[in-house]
Parts: structure tokens; sequence; C-alpha cells
């Protein structure tokens, strides 16, 4: 089965391995703890505290596993891969959006899509907004194909970690 490379920038990298760290070395004892408490309640089949535990033992497992998976299979975006010529995965690129008539100029960090923080500036690179400058240089027009297209210019390149 051919597993899907999973974009990562050094720090979202970082940030996975600390969460991880957290869920199983603080986040898994606590609800094991509370699975213990829940069954020496007795009945089992009632007790809405065991199932609650349950549930959360259940979504911990899930994303630590999500996780591992993301860290075994991640491709980093290093500073060495990154071409300043034209936009790439891990650039931070300057947009003007020229369908607003004083379009100011907007900044956004492509990221994989693991990492994705539109209100921080992180746009995932499977986006329309940024497959549509992925591979294009700075002063290109290009158009981002979404239900209403829209055209941006790309201003400036550049890489901030």
């Amino acid at each position: 089965m051919e597993h899907e490379k999973v974009l990562l920038t050094q720090d979202g990298l970082e940030k996975l391995k600390l969460e991880r760290e957290q869920l199983v070395n603080v986040e898994r004892p606590l609800v094991i703890e509370e699975l213990q408490l829940a069954r020496s309640q007795g009945d089992l089949s009632e007790n809405a505290d065991y199932d609650s535990a349950r549930e959360k033992q259940a979504h911990l497992e899930a994303r630590v596993k999500e996780i591992d998976y993301m860290i075994q299979h991640a491709e980093l975006i290093s500073e060495e891969q990154i071409d300043l010529e034209v936009v790439k995965a891990g650039n931070t690129v300057t947009l003007i959006d020229l369908s607003e008539k004083k379009g100011k100029p907007e900044v956004f960090k492509i990221v994989g899509s693991f990492e994705t923080d539109p209100e921080n500036g992180k746009i995932s690179n499977e986006s329309p907004l940024a497959k549509a400058v992925l591979g294009h240089g700075v002063n290109e027009v290009v158009t981002v194909g979404v239900a209403d297209p829209y055209d941006v210019k790309i201003v400036k390149i550049e890489f901030v970690h």
C-alpha cells in the first residue's frame, strides 16, 4: 500500500512531537485513572462515567495513531529546498487580490494540510489559493479556481521560519 507523504515544516513536526508526548505521558494516564474509577463503581452496563472515559480513550488513541502516521510519513520542507524564484510549499507569499478595488497585500505561508491555520495565515498546499500560486513567480497574475474565480498577483516570495 502506497503511503501519502505528509508535508511538514520543522516547526510543525516539533509541535506534533510535543502533542504526542502530552497525550501519551499526561492525558493517557488520566484517562486510565478515570476508567479505573468508573469500573470501581460497579455495573458497567449503565455507567455513564465509564462510557465517557472509554470514548475519551478512543479519541486519544486515535489521535496518537494519527500523529504517529504523520511523523512516520513526514516529508520535511527544509530551507535548502526553498526556491524563492517560484512559489513552493514552505514559502511565505505576499499576494494582492485583484478583484478588490483597493486590494491590500495579504501574506500567507503555504504549509502541508496538517499544519493549516488560516487565522494565522497558514494555508494548505491543497487549497485552491495555494494550488493557483504554486509554481508561479513574482509579478505573475494567476486565477484562483473556485466557484467565483478571482485573480491574484504574486508580490513577494520569501522563506520565514
